[in-house]
């Protein structure tokens, strides 16, 4: 297990940027896949995208349909740390935002942070 400290949301209006970013603690980091999932209200969480362990090699990434093109998750392991990119934001992207990390990930395993919000919003 990992503490996870997510940040970076905020308000926003669409079609501009915002940088989350996921901050682990433990050298084991590198270790673990990581993926960013967000809850918006009355919904169930869902993942938009994840990084594959740095381990024997560079994390593959996957991402949902909804943020292809537009959202970048990326790893620094020298920081433990994963981030998340999102590009042209649209209002439909306003959800919590939650960084998982784990030998296996999604909803009751791993490690989860506290979650960010962000708001696209006019």
């Amino acid at each position: 297990q990992v503490q996870l400290v997510e940040s970076g949301g905020g308000l926003v209006q669409p079609g501009g940027s915002l940088r989350l970013s996921c901050v682990a603690s433990g050298s084991i980091f590198r270790l673990f896949a990581v993926a960013w999932y967000r809850q918006a209200p009355g919904k169930e969480r869902e993942l938009v995208a994840n990084i594959t362990s740095a381990i024997p090699k560079s994390g593959t990434v996957n991402y949902a349909d909804s943020v292809k093109g537009r959202f970048t998750i990326s790893r620094d392991n020298a920081k433990n740390t994963v981030y998340l990119q999102m590009n042209s934001l649209k209002p439909e992207d306003t959800a919590v935002y939650y960084c998982n990390a784990g030998l296996r990930l999604g909803v009751g395993f791993g490690s989860w942070g506290q979650g960010t919000q962000v708001i696209v919003s006019s």
